[in-house]
């Protein structure tokens, strides 16, 4: 534990934004050559290793690696020593567990019935390099048949895993419009066309298609979080813009709600003679838990300390590139206690390293029990 304690607090110190974790990378790769591991590199500032036990398959555990661009406020002796950059989602406590479960793994060699590789991933949070990682062919090389991970959260009792087959996190893409209208004053509004009103209307038709065009039955979140537009008070305003969130669990869904997106640009263009620039690329596809391999996975889990969710959540995360190449298991630790209850991307979030312990201990049931993936 005190491996596990020291681990996080250092990495804690010295967070760095996604393909940029040099620091985190030399960190880790001196931590697991002290373990007398040989590492490899992946996707630059990411460090795999690959463990034979002589094994004909592979069973892959991720953890990613990259911090926030928050400037942390929490008054504690290892706070962030990178100005504007913290750890606020966790991913010093993910890695602090696999580096764990590589230590316990020296101890339990004998006993496994699969090779293992531990992914030590950059750039979760953006541009969500787990992509790069299935892309290097790293999961053929290795014959990686299935692939476990874990994130921290506090919205759940500390101890507690929380999981579910089937969805479990969304699709998203990031929303841009920008509305190119025509400037007049405000006293000549006919010689103008207003990019704010034309803005006020397809944030209307936005909502409207979420609530008139999708079946309720398949939860959708079409979200605007930020608007700019106009340059005075006294004037029609020339140009505005718009960022979202699109977000869902299905990938066919998510693409059919961008094709009733461009027809709401259509028609507002053609009734207001404005032009409309915009773009909502799918950013991570669907997290989705194997059902077979829920079924084995959740033989391992301490069934006291373990909640079903009823229902997935609206974060998202880039694991879903490794489940569209192997069946894949995501699950939640909690967190949530009378003194951490700060939520995840806060700048006072902070967690107790006792639990990071639930996290190995379940590693290791996993790479004890799991069969016939």
């Amino acid at each position: 534990m005190e491996d596990v304690k020291r681990w996080r607090r250092e990495l804690h110190q010295i967070p760095e934004l996604g393909l940029k974790e040099y620091e985190t990378a030399k960190y880790l790769r001196h931590e697991l050559e002290k373990m007398g591991y040989q590492w490899e590199s992946i996707v630059d500032t990411g460090t795999i290793v690959y463990i034979d036990n002589g094994c004909l398959s592979t069973l892959a555990f991720r953890s990613d690696i990259d911090g926030l661009p928050i400037e942390e406020k929490n008054e504690v002796d290892y706070v962030s020593k990178h100005s504007g950059c913290m750890h606020a989602c966790g991913h010093d406590g993910h890695m602090s567990a696999l580096l764990g479960f590589a230590k316990r793994l020296k101890s339990i060699k004998e006993r496994l019935n699969y090779n293992i590789l531990l992914i030590f991933q950059p750039a979760e949070e953006s541009p969500g390099a787990a992509r790069f990682v299935v892309e290097s062919g790293v999961f053929e090389k290795y014959n990686v048949k299935a692939i476990f991970g874990m994130h921290l959260m506090p919205l759940i009792e500390e101890g507690m895993i929380a999981c579910k087959k089937g969805p479990l996190m969304a699709m998203c893409g990031e929303l841009d419009v920008t509305i190119h209208g025509k400037g007049a004053h405000a006293g000549l509004p006919q010689d103008g066309v207003d990019s704010i009103m034309i803005a006020n209307q397809a944030y209307m038709q936005y909502q409207t298609m979420v609530s008139h065009q999708i079946s309720p039955f398949q939860p959708v979140v079409l979200n605007i979080g930020q608007i700019e537009g106009g340059t005075a008070r006294n004037s029609v305003a020339t140009q505005t813009v718009m960022h979202g969130t699109l977000r869902c669990y299905d990938e066919s869904l998510f693409h059919q709600m961008t094709k009733h997106i461009q027809a709401i640009h259509e028609s507002l263009m053609q009734s207001y003679q404005c032009q409309i620039e915009w773009s909502c690329p799918p950013m991570y596809p669907p997290v989705i838990n194997s059902s077979s391999l829920y079924l084995q996975w959740k033989e391992c889990v301490d069934l006291d300390h373990y909640m079903e969710l009823d229902e997935p959540l609206m974060l998202a995360e880039d694991f879903a590139f490794y489940q569209k190449a192997v069946p894949g298991i995501f699950f939640f630790l909690g967190t949530k206690c009378d003194c951490y209850q700060s939520g995840l991307h806060t700048e006072t979030f902070n967690f107790h390293e006792d639990v990071l312990i639930k996290a190995i201990d379940l590693y290791e049931k996993i790479a004890k029990n799991i069969k016939g993936v």
